[in-house]
């Protein structure tokens, strides 16, 4: 082996001996769990199975979603709730449920899913829907510990007021005052600071969860340039958080939701553009933390046993920047994406937990 190799594996080692030394230490001041969304479409025994797998890989908290069937959605949290795994709910609003009949989706041009419009959302049946859904939490005596109402409401796929676009290709919006319609886009946000302070009223007035955090919408990272080339509408998560506070946001959550995906596995290069997207992040005293409720690193091999080395890197790079922002308070939790679905970023490899897991979800 020449000098330079061995200079770089050796830097390896260093960085994560390090890393792990780093977020070991912070053991404690945050939580790092692990995604699985969509149980209710599993049938029971499935539910089982997957928690299962979760509890015994050693994880402690799951961030599930409240989605339809709500009676599903329900039974995998008890099932979740009984492994001891502590939940972080997230509030799937795009449930038609809570928009009145005849609402008109807007279209994503077969390119990606047909969805409601947040300025549609309908306040009376939003609180009927989830006070429903909390009573039959509650029955079961499962404590929240954190709810999530919406996700990637900045982004066109989970927000119908935000424009696809026909054909993909051409310049999107940079700003708010450049978006198809800013009036409705502004509208659902007003509409969303109301369904947080629901969510918040109904919360307090239960018998397990009153204490459970509020986290804002887990806001997409992406970026103009990939924005253009999907041909959808976004805005930066930055303005977002800000077109929120100054609705009064602040009052009624304890933690703004982000995801993070940086496309990257150099760990020089991811320290960088993680830091800046979370440059909103505060501590409590004169902002508010965040929780990163999506992150993830893609390998995109298939065989087995899998080469996970890589992508373990590149986690070590990310574990180590939040075990930084939770030491100054600026980072209460980081939820990985994904657990066994999503073919490229799962963590549930070949029938195990991946090396890159074991590190991803560590406390």
């Amino acid at each position: 082996m020449s000098s330079t190799p061995l200079l770089v594996a050796l830097s390896l080692l260093v960085l994560l001996a390090c890393g792990r030394a780093a977020f070991a230490d912070d053991a404690g001041s945050g939580r790092f769990g692990v995604n699985r969304l969509n149980l209710a479409w599993l049938d029971r025994a499935g539910q089982e199975r997957v928690l299962g797998e979760i509890a015994a890989s050693g994880a402690r908290y799951v961030r599930l979603s409240l989605s339809r069937p709500v009676d599903k959605s329900v039974d995998a949290l008890e099932i979740a709730n009984r492994l001891g795994l502590r939940i972080l709910l997230e509030i799937q609003l795009s449930n038609k449920s809570y928009y009145a009949d005849g609402v008109r989706r807007r279209s994503g041009y077969g390119r990606i899913w047909d969805i409601n419009r947040l300025s549609d959302l309908d306040l009376d049946l939003y609180r009927n829907g989830l006070g429903e859904a909390l009573g039959r939490i509650d029955a079961l005596g499962i404590a929240l510990d954190a709810v999530e109402p919406g996700n990637e409401i900045n982004l066109a796929g989970y927000n119908g007021d935000l424009a696809v676009y026909q054909k993909a290709g051409r310049t999107t919006p940079r700003r708010l005052d450049e978006l198809a319609d800013r009036a409705a886009f502004e509208k659902g946000l007003d509409k969303y600071v109301d369904a947080l302070k629901i969510t918040r009223d109904l919360l307090k007035a239960s018998d397990h969860s009153p204490g459970a955090a509020i986290v804002s919408a887990g806001l997409s990272d992406m970026g103009p340039r990939e924005a253009d080339r999907q041909g959808m509408e976004r805005l930066d998560p930055g303005e977002v958080i800000g077109l929120l506070k100054a609705r009064g946001m602040d009052d009624l959550v304890d933690a703004y939701g982000i995801h993070i995906y940086p496309a990257r596995k150099d760990p020089a290069a991811i320290k960088p553009v993680v830091t800046k997207l979370l440059d909103f992040c505060q501590p409590a005293n004169t902002g508010r933390p965040c929780w990163v409720t999506e992150w993830g690193i893609a390998n995109s091999a298939r065989a087995c046993p899998v080469d996970d080395r890589e992508r373990e890197r590149a986690m070590v790079a990310m574990r180590t920047i939040f075990a930084d922002l939770a030491q100054a308070k600026r980072l209460d939790a980081a939820f990985y994406y994904d657990w066994d679905t999503q073919q490229s970023y799962r963590l549930w490899r070949c029938g195990a937990l991946s090396p890159a897991g074991t590190t991803a979800i560590a406390p």
